[in-house]
């Protein structure tokens, strides 16, 4: 039989408080309780729920993350590396996190359980989250709050930000290394901060370069940033007749998407059109060609968003502003 906080209690003759204090390694406390609490534990073989540290701390030893259901998928994996990042690193402060999809059309019916049952003590969100998630959070809890790869249009928050301007024209400056004029670019969810910035950095790349914006190059009405949204807005520019030799792609999953328009029409990557993606996911350095890219560091996105967390819970104050993460271009065979 499993041995309780109880059961230790009772085994040392002192209160559930007084173990859960020890557990906490708190130092207001005899040396002889202490050592009584110690001896208790190891004779049951006791192993402590973050409930029973809770009872000193006032605290659930839990971190939520939540993102919405379409950023948590095998085909973009990008996310999910920024979770295990923040796992990784919650070991370190003794932190469990509950990982948890919302649909973009958020309604109050779609709340993770954890906020209703008030059993984390701060939240990561990652990606583009809904308004109306963001608006309940600073309604209903009082709990420290930090974004990855999104900053939201109102109020103060601290975000874990990608530097994506300065990783787009390097992208696009790359291209122009190679000799390429005419570059286009496509990208879907263009309302989503970081979509929009990489377009800036496209665009003052050209700038830089004496080279003028061609609307006609540009395609960011796809809804998602998927390899089919690439598919389909890499079709939409060869349907149109418009010469091109190159393509910066909004992220990975969308570049790969534009190698397999491509392909289909048996166009050759990189001897007819070059492509650059961005974000630099597993798959990248799989598929043939590899794809040229920038270079995320995904996982130390989510163990900086942790280290920031953990230390608003434990001063019991908030951070505001944001953290740029650098990127690196990659080089491979798709330029």
């Amino acid at each position: 039989m499993t041995a309780t906080i109880k059961d230790v209690a009772k085994k040392a003759g002192v209160s559930l408080s007084t173990v859960s204090l020890v557990l906490n390694n708190k130092t207001n406390l005899s040396p002889e309780t202490i050592n009584k609490v110690k001896q208790a534990i190891s004779d049951l073989n006791y192993h402590p729920r973050h409930s029973a540290r809770g009872l000193a701390s006032k605290k659930s030893g839990n971190i939520g993350f939540i993102l919405t259901d379409d950023h948590f998928s095998r085909a973009e994996p990008f996310y999910t590396k920024i979770f295990l990042g923040s796992e990784f690193e919650a070991r370190n402060y003794n932190y469990y996190i509950l990982l948890t999809t919302i649909e973009q059309n958020f309604c109050k019916k779609s709340i993770p359980r954890f906020l209703l049952e008030k059993n984390v003590d701060g939240v990561i969100l990652a990606g583009h989250i809904p308004d109306g998630l963001i608006n309940f959070l600073s309604n209903n809890y009082n709990i420290p709050v930090v974004y990855i790869d999104y900053l939201p249009p109102k109020g103060k928050s601290f975000a874990i930000l990608i530097d994506n301007v300065d990783g787009a024209k390097l992208a696009v400056e790359h291209l122009l290394e190679k000799g390429h004029r005419d570059i286009a670019f496509v990208c879907g969810e263009i309302s989503h901060p970081s979509m929009q910035s990489r377009f800036l950095g496209y665009k003052q790349a050209l700038k830089n370069a004496d080279i003028p914006l061609r609307e006609e190059l540009v395609v960011t009405d796809e809804l998602a940033t998927s390899d089919e949204s690439g598919h389909n807005a890499t079709c939409k520019l060869l349907k149109t007749g418009i010469h091109f030799s190159a393509i910066f792609a909004g992220n990975d999953a969308m570049a790969i998407g534009c190698m397999k328009c491509l392909k289909k029409k048996q166009i050759s990557v990189p001897d007819q059109i070059a492509i650059v993606g961005f974000d630099d996911v597993d798959i990248a350095n799989q598929i043939d060609p590899k794809l040229t890219t920038m270079r995320v560091d995904k996982e130390e996105m989510g163990a900086i968003a942790i280290k920031n967390l953990v230390e608003m819970i434990t001063k019991e104050k908030r951070n505001f502003g944001k953290v740029l993460v650098p990127v690196e271009l990659v080089t491979r065979n798709s330029t």
